[in-house]
């Protein structure tokens, strides 16, 4: 280990390299040679070289001594100071995959592990980069990654959006602010040939759901001249591109007062506030009452919320998915769609199937699955990273049996 770069190396245990050599990131505590390089001797968030047990080095990446997940590897090799060359070099790797994609600036421009930047989310909305640190590692080089962002794509400011959940396990503070330029101008997201009102400090995650458009363009043959209920429907992404793709009436359900003063506000400015209603209200609740009122809906779209953010909630969360879809296939008209999804990792495609199923079978109708849904291709999937592999839905046409 005497060229290229000087970090301080951590060292695997016997046998413990396998998984980072078949393409996998993370090291876990349990795999570090705790006699060779104590984890108590590292900073959170110091850069180090990760060691395997014959003094073989297998890269650049960072260590967190307070988290599970002690390290995660960056960069292959160690030819490569993790500077700030190194990132605009991931970050240009990243765009050109993005500008090949879409004809506008709105994506999702670095999906973490998936970009060779794990911990580091960055969404862009034309001139401005909405960023998201969930790592030791990452916070320690959050002015290099500023730096690499202006000198890549020239942003007009970069919001900080450090207030995920995912901070917590890495004993991280959470804030959100801006970290470079000013905002001038409403954000918005274009998606559809619509345009969306985003919250880039206040909203929910980085202020869009990306991840949810390629499956969203699918709408057109399903929603034209239909009855169309959009449940979870946050700043009304899938209901106003239902009205958008024609459907005669959108009624859309979040239990955010603001969200649903968004969505309405959102309707207005693209022209669609004739067809779109927005109602306050928990989904679970909505569902009963539009049950017991009678009411029915031509399509039904469930975007719900994570109900298995980990994997001790597997049973509870399953029972959740179930209970939501067999009661939006209590409101569908006899030849109706149902447009179901998860973003719960810990939620296989099978077990969303099966719930879907389950709840039909219960109802005695009928299910035909007429679509597989998975996340948009600026969040790429890395094979040997399960976790990234998140998003899963279906499209389904519901029948009387």
């Amino acid at each position: 280990m005497s060229n290229e770069v000087a970090y301080p190396a951590l060292y695997l245990k016997r046998n413990e390299d396998a998984r980072l050599r078949a393409g996998h990131l993370w090291v876990f505590s349990n795999e570090v040679d705790v006699q060779r390089s104590p984890l108590t001797g590292f900073e959170p968030g110091e850069v180090c070289v990760v060691v395997d047990a014959h003094d073989k080095p297998l890269g650049i990446g960072y260590v967190n001594p307070a988290s599970l997940i002690a390290a995660r590897l960056v960069n292959r090799g160690i030819e490569h100071a993790l500077d700030r060359s190194l990132l605009v070099h991931k970050l240009k790797v990243a765009l050109s995959l993005r500008e090949r994609l879409y004809a506008e600036p709105y994506y999702r421009l670095v999906f973490g592990e998936s970009d060779g930047l794990p911990g580091l989310t960055l969404d862009r909305y034309g001139d401005v980069i909405v960023a998201q640190a969930t790592t030791a590692g990452m916070e320690r080089l959050k002015d290099d990654i500023a730096a690499a962002v202006v000198k890549v794509i020239k942003p007009a400011a970069i919001v900080w959006k450090n207030d995920g959940g995912f901070r917590a396990l890495e004993q991280l503070p959470e804030y959100a602010d801006i970290g470079y330029g000013e905002l001038t101008a409403p954000v918005v997201a274009r998606e559809g040939g619509l345009e969306f009102a985003i919250d880039p400090i206040g909203g929910q995650k980085t202020g869009w759901f990306y991840d949810q458009r390629a499956n969203r363009d699918l709408l057109v043959p399903y929603v034209r001249d239909m009855r169309v209920l959009d449940m979870f429907s946050y700043l009304g992404a899938w209901g106003l591109r239902a009205a958008a793709a024609g459907a005669r009436e959108v009624v859309c359900v979040d239990a955010s007062a603001s969200a649903v003063e968004a969505i309405t506000r959102n309707a207005q400015s693209n022209g669609l506030a004739d067809r779109v209603t927005a109602i306050k209200a928990d989904a679970f609740d909505h569902l009963k009452a539009l049950r017991e009122a009678r009411e029915r809906y031509d399509v039904v779209i469930l975007d719900p919320p994570a109900f298995v953010k980990r994997k001790k909630d597997f049973a509870e969360g399953r029972i959740a998915y179930r209970r939501i879809n067999e009661m939006a296939m209590q409101i569908l008209s006899r030849d109706g769609i149902l447009i179901t999804c998860s973003c719960s990792y810990h939620m296989p495609r099978s077990g969303l199937l099966d719930a879907v199923q389950q709840g039909a079978r219960h109802l005695d109708r009928s299910v035909q699955v007429l679509a597989q849904l998975q996340q948009a291709p600026d969040h790429p999937v890395h094979p040997a990273i399960p976790e990234t592999d998140y998003l899963k839905g279906f499209i389904c046409r519901v029948l009387p049996s």
